[in-house]
């Protein structure tokens, strides 16, 4: 079967390049190894209680939105009000404003550090307005630039001077998160306050722009994966192919074909690769490829990408809970991040490489069960959004924390996962129900899990990575700068490109849209010169 593009890669990313080039007219066709597509933007139901297994809600940043506009997809959004909270104390992000309110409460927390509070709120408000300007207009790569000269000439040409004049900056915080921090205060618990529900090694540009991140947090009305329903409908209605539970095995480049699982063979003029990176390296035959320079630039890439680690991942729970949704609205918003012992983990945590490697079943209990009452929880609420979303009097929760995919790879091998899981569901329920959530455990009424393992089972992610590569490896393999964003799509491998997460760090589902995005543009040059 002959396509003019290929999409490998049912996510956000894959589904945004295949729905713009079906926009434009190209036979398409978009292949996932799952049975749905989405990625790791998944709502399922139980029991009448919607969870989002993967992104909690949608941030904008200037591209989601413009992306639906110019497919004319409408999808309706809710408001995410975000709260952060320590012990007895939670503020709502709302506004600008709400900053304040944070600092207040830092120094409620931290009395003796209130001027080291100030100079770190100093330099947080820098990094927004650095951002604010990055992610300030609606991305040029969603606009008409030839039609819509009003928007070139009164909003691009104005931006492109602020930005070019404020991204110089951004430099003074590539330090990561915690060394950062550490310029302006001691105290080590304040620190891990602040920062410690970030992957390793976060850099301090991205980490302390979370809170403009926050006011930019939206959710769809009918759970996150409503975004991927619409535009799977779209790419559907528009003419393009998906084909679920059709994972590719083998590129072949010089033919131009793919050949998926089972044995059925797919022709293309372009491939875009959506899905995890190290897997399209493994699918070419390198002994079939004769041109001496091709083939080196790919076994280099390869060779890059061999002991390059993914991202921190996530354990998740998912708890049914016969309370009202108003005993919960009460403790805080739909989404909130909770630390429920200002004291910070970070002195646990640093024995994370020597857990790792234990086989001492009890020492790693021990050591997990010490963590869990120090660490940050991100809680989600999807019924506190909108109120069908559970059933009437009961709410469904998903409680979720990070996690090393070594450390939960050494559990599985030794035979105890399940017990594990089990062990951290009762922990989190007893940690929750002695803070933030009084009297939850006894309403409990039903509860599973998720680790590393089933995000890398579910979504062929590296490690279960969750926002591509990790920050800890001493080379990142992706582009990494803002002004070099258009090559994130390029790949050395000819009439391939490459798009999501593993394409440019940092990442997350807007930067995956736009690398999407960036893929189908790019595409669409190339079988434009193939007519010619």
């Amino acid at each position: 079967m002959k396509y003019d593009a290929i999409v490998v890669g049912g996510g956000i990313a894959g589904l945004t390049s295949a729905a713009f080039l079906t926009k434009n007219g190209h036979k398409t066709l978009l292949c996932e190894k799952e049975d749905h597509v989405g990625g790791l933007v998944r709502s399922f139901t139980v029991d009448g209680f919607l969870f989002d297994a993967g992104v909690r809600a949608i941030v904008d940043s200037g591209i989601v939105k413009p992306m639906l506009k110019q497919l004319d997809i409408e999808l309706e959004f809710i408001k995410n009000i975000v709260s952060i909270g320590v012990e007895d104390e939670m503020v709502a992000v709302e506004t600008l404003e709400s900053l304040k309110e944070y600092q207040a409460m830092l120094v409620r927390t931290y009395p003796d550090n209130e001027k080291d509070i100030q100079n770190i709120l100093d330099e947080m408000r820098k990094v927004m307005g650095f951002m604010d300007v990055l992610y300030g207009i609606e991305n040029p790569l969603f606009k008409d630039l030839k039609n819509d000269r009003q928007y070139l000439f009164k909003t691009l040409l104005p931006w492109t001077f602020k930005f070019m004049t404020k991204i110089g900056k951004l430099k003074n915080f590539s330090a990561p998160v915690y060394e950062f921090l550490g310029r302006f205060t001691d105290n080590q618990s304040l620190i891990d306050f602040i920062a410690q529900h970030f992957f390793q090694q976060t850099p301090a540009s991205f980490a302390l722009s979370y809170f403009s991140l926050y006011l930019d947090y939206e959710y769809p009305a009918n759970g996150t994966y409503e975004l991927i329903e619409k535009i799977r409908d779209y790419i559907i209605q528009a003419g393009g192919q998906i084909k679920t539970n059709t994972e590719i095995k083998k590129v072949d480049f010089i033919n131009k074909t793919i050949v998926a699982g089972d044995n059925q063979e797919y022709q293309y003029k372009q491939l875009v690769w959506a899905a995890d990176q190290k897997q399209l390296y493994d699918a070419i035959d390198l002994d079939a490829v004769d041109e001496s320079q091709i083939k080196n630039n790919i076994k280099e890439r390869k060779a890059l990408l061999r002991d390059k680690r993914g991202g921190d991942s996530i354990y998740s729970l998912f708890l049914m809970v016969d309370l009202d949704k108003d005993y919960f609205r009460e403790r805080g918003s739909g989404h909130l991040f909770y630390t429920p012992n200002k004291h910070g983990q970070s002195a646990i945590f640093s024995r994370l490489d020597e857990i790792t490697h234990s086989t001492d079943k009890q020492e790693i209990m021990a050591w997990m069960d010490e963590l869990l009452e120090f660490t940050t929880y991100e809680i989600a609420i999807p019924s506190l959004r909108n109120e069908k979303l559970a059933p009437l009097g009961k709410t469904g929760l998903v409680v979720s924390t990070l996690m090393d995919y070594r450390f939960i790879n050494n559990i599985a091998s030794l035979g105890f996962y399940e017990e594990f899981k089990d062990f951290c569901e009762k922990k989190i329920i007893s940690v929750l129900n002695n803070s933030i959530y009084t009297g939850l455990e006894e309403k409990i009424i039903k509860r599973f899990s998720s680790t590393p393992l089933t995000i890398e089972r579910l979504s062929g992610n590296t490690e279960g990575g969750i926002t591509g590569w990790a920050f800890t490896n001493r080379v990142i393999p992706a582009i990494s700068k803002n002004t070099e964003i258009n090559k994130a799509c390029l790949t050395p491998i000819p009439h391939v490109l490459q798009a999501g997460q593993w394409t440019f760090s940092p990442s997350g589902l807007p930067i995956s849209i736009l690398t999407g995005k960036m893929a189908a543009d790019q595409a669409e040059k190339n079988l434009e010169k193939m007519k010619k």
